[in-house]
This record gives C-alpha cells, sequence and structure tokens, in this order.
C-alpha cells in the first residue's frame, strides 16, 4: 500500500459511526449516542482516510463558527498502523481545519501523554493536564438549590458553559443535552445560575460532562448529586489540575485515578475561567 493514494475525505454520519465503534474497542469509554451529537455539531468537521473504498483511520476537525476549532476522535485502524499513515493524515487534518477557521483562530485538543511529543512537534503547546477519576455513586441528600435543566434554561445554561469553553456553542450543546439517558442538574441561588453539570451513560458506567461551578462548595454539592443519581455504578470525571480546587473535591471522595491526557492549544487559548472547571465536557469535542 502506498500512502500517497490514499484518499482524504470528508466522513459522513455512518464514517463518524464507524470511528466510534472502533474507539469503543479500544477502550475509550464513549457513550453510545456520542456520534450522533458530534455529527450535528459540525457535519463538516470529520475527515480520514479511504483504501480501496474501505475507511481506515479518521478524526474530529470541528469547527466552533470558526472562533474556535477542536481536533479529536483521532484513530486508525489496528491492521493499518505503523505506516506513517496517522502521521500524515494529523497534519491533513490540522492544515484543513485552520483552512475553516478564521485568523488568529485557536485550536484545542486532549492529547494522551505517548502522543504529546508528536502534537508539540505539530505546533500545539501543553496548558494543562487533563486527568479522569472514577467513583461509584452513592447516595446524597441533594441540595435545596440543585433541580433538573429545563428547555426554558437553555439560554442561562449557554452562557455559562461559553464562559468555561471560551466560545458559544449552542450546536453541540442542544443536541448534548437531549441525549439518551441523560441526567442533568443546575444550581441556582437568588435566580441565579451558579453551575451545573451533566451525567451520560457510556459503555461502562457514567461520566460527568460537564462540572462547572462558581466555587468549591457549589462544585461539592453538584458533584454529590451526580453520585446520587448513578448509585452503585461507576462514575468518571475529567478534571484539570490546574483548578486545585477540582483535585481537592476527588481527593475528598477519595475517587480513583483512571488515566490521563493533556489539554493542548495550537495558538493563543481561548479565555476561560478555569477556577469554573471542576470537569471538562468530552476528550473528542472539548
Amino acid at each position: 500500500m502506498n500512502i500517497d493514494d490514499l484518499q482524504f475525505e470528508k466522513l459522513d454520519l455512518n464514517g463518524v459511526n464507524t470511528l466510534a465503534n472502533w474507539a469503543q474497542q479500544e477502550g475509550w469509554n464513549t457513550g453510545p449516542y456520542d456520534a450522533d451529537v458530534y455529527f450535528a455539531t459540525d457535519p463538516d468537521g470529520f475527515y480520514g482516510f479511504h483504501y480501496e473504498g474501505e475507511l481506515i483511520a479518521g478524526g474530529s476537525i470541528v469547527s466552533y463558527d470558526g472562533a474556535f476549532g477542536f481536533m479529536g476522535f483521532f484513530i486508525v485502524k489496528p491492521a493499518y498502523r505503523s505506516h506513517g499513515i496517522g502521521r500524515k493524515l494529523w497534519y491533513l487534518r490540522r492544515d484543513k481545519l485552520l483552512s475553516r477557521l478564521k485568523k488568529n483562530a485557536a485550536i484545542g485538543m486532549d492529547g494522551v501523554v505517548a502522543m504529546q511529543p508528536f502534537y508539540q512537534e505539530g505546533g500545539f503547546e501543553i496548558a494543562f493536564r487533563d486527568v479522569r477519576y472514577e467513583k461509584i455513586g452513592c447516595a446524597f441528600t441533594v441540595d435545596a438549590n440543585i433541580s433538573a435543566i429545563e428547555n426554558t434554561d437553555f439560554e442561562a445554561i449557554l452562557a455559562y458553559d461559553a464562559q468555561c469553553f471560551g466560545v458559544s456553542r449552542p450546536q453541540f450543546l442542544q443536541p448534548w443535552l437531549q441525549l439518551t439517558d441523560i441526567k442533568t442538574f443546575k444550581y441556582v441561588e437568588d435566580n441565579l445560575l451558579k453551575g451545573f453539570a451533566i451525567v451520560r451513560k457510556t459503555i461502562t458506567g457514567n461520566k460527568i460532562c460537564p462540572l462547572f461551578a462558581d466555587n468549591p462548595a457549589i462544585a461539592e454539592t453538584l458533584y454529590k448529586a451526580c453520585l446520587n443519581s448513578v448509585q452503585g455504578e461507576s462514575l468518571c470525571l475529567d478534571i484539570p489540575m490546574v483548578n486545585e480546587a477540582a483535585k481537592a473535591l476527588v481527593d475528598k471522595y477519595e475517587a480513583t485515578y483512571i488515566f490521563e491526557c493533556a489539554r493542548m492549544y495550537y495558538g493563543n487559548p481561548p479565555k476561560v475561567d478555569l477556577n469554573k472547571i471542576f470537569g471538562i465536557t468530552t476528550f473528542e469535542l472539548g
């Protein structure tokens, strides 16, 4: 096989579902319905290599209205690894995404430890470590200020999310909040939204995605509500280690270290309030 003969093509929803199936086989523990949301976020945001009509590698290059890009979901089918295919595809994806963004817009990604030197060669710099922690859900009394997110809350949730993500992403957040089997929590005090959390089913267990809060006390009450909602089941939380209060939270509840990535950026990172980020949304789309 000559890698110069590979066809670099945009993926349709079937292609994105194929990537999701590969990811599950690799043990990435994504959600069973993630692919639909990812594709809805940016139907032009997924590219891969085809060889003799077969998809053999792919990944996301999602643009948030040209203001910010995110690369993830990067995977090569096992039989085609160690041939330079991944390297070539990664650079093609990076350059394609840059062409889709506005001038000086940054690209984010969550890079696994082994690949971080390669991503740094490609112009990405590490901003902070993202570490996954796991705890088994257990019973807690839910704070009176916490209730489920309603449709009428969307604009407030969207605005709060933008403080923590860096740009507004309604095209992602709307279908994300409508996922099957999702559990949502908002913390409202004096008619003001002061934090929210989402729990979604994953192939094994559940994941908080995200947990944003004004302060550590509110984050803790939301974390307890999440744990209470999945009693007896695994619950994962991906924390930015730069937020010391987030690390203190998982330590207090004796959550177990699972693995880690690093949030990396090409260009100047978007401005976010890291002190409000107690759990990121996804490693695949940011």
